[in-house]
């Protein structure tokens, strides 16, 4: 079986794009590369060195010079890979949610956008790789041989970050979570730059109802076909 070079997969928030692209990756030997871990590394470092996001000038400026390093997980408790800034691990901290509440503003700035794809592309122009994101099908590699578009409905996906944060021992509130990830959706797919939306050759795969396990077996038979 010839595989896709790239394989995109895009969707909201919590819609499970992690898990399955980075199972996906280790069942067809590729790399996973989560797009999203970039934004949250650029607005980690915006929150430590401003103190807000909402200083577009500055915060544009921060994410063309901050080193941001994804490398291989060295630590076995659950990470996908290592994310540093700087030399310093800041794998967990940018799963936070100060940075949930504030990644969507930052990623909608026009250069972090440029200084981020910059980056996406250069990895992904290496070739077997399953990129996660919101935008990969559409604006960063819109040439990419599959496109998966992973949804479920905005309840499920608040079920499951409830889990995956108290999993790790964090306080959450599922009420919080929903309302969040309403709003989050609003302003993904309502942004002038990127919107979140499916590319028009994009397969639209609906994880409601199903096991990590089936999705995966879905986008390996969707890897098949292509």
């Amino acid at each position: 079986m010839v595989k896709p070079s790239i394989i995109a997969i895009d969707g909201p928030a919590a819609s499970g794009k992690s898990t399955l692209g980075e199972r996906l990756a280790q069942r067809i030997g590729y790399l996973f590369f989560d797009t999203g871990i970039l934004y949250r590394a650029v607005t980690w470092a915006a929150l430590q060195k401003l103190g807000r996001v909402d200083q577009e000038d500055e915060v544009s400026a921060l994410s063309e010079e901050v080193n941001i390093d994804v490398r291989p997980p060295s630590i076995t408790d659950g990470r996908s890979a290592d994310v540093c800034i700087n030399g310093v691990d800041i794998t967990w901290d940018i799963r936070s949610s100060d940075v949930d509440a504030n990644v969507s503003q930052v990623s909608a700035y026009p250069r972090v956008r440029q200084a981020m794809t910059r980056l996406q592309r250069r990895i992904g122009q290496r070739g077997g790789v399953v990129m996660v994101g919101r935008d990969i099908g559409t604006v960063v590699f819109p040439e990419a041989e599959l496109k998966i578009y992973l949804v479920a409905t905005v309840e499920e996906r608040a079920r499951r970050r409830y889990h995956e944060l108290t999993a790790r021992g964090e306080i959450a509130e599922y009420d919080q979570i929903l309302a969040s990830l309403r709003w989050r959706d609003a302003y993904d797919s309502g942004r002038k730059l990127a919107p979140l939306r499916p590319a028009e050759d994009a397969i639209i795969l609906d994880s409601e109802g199903l096991t990590i396990e089936q999705v995966v077996e879905r986008a390996l038979e969707l890897i098949e076909k292509a």
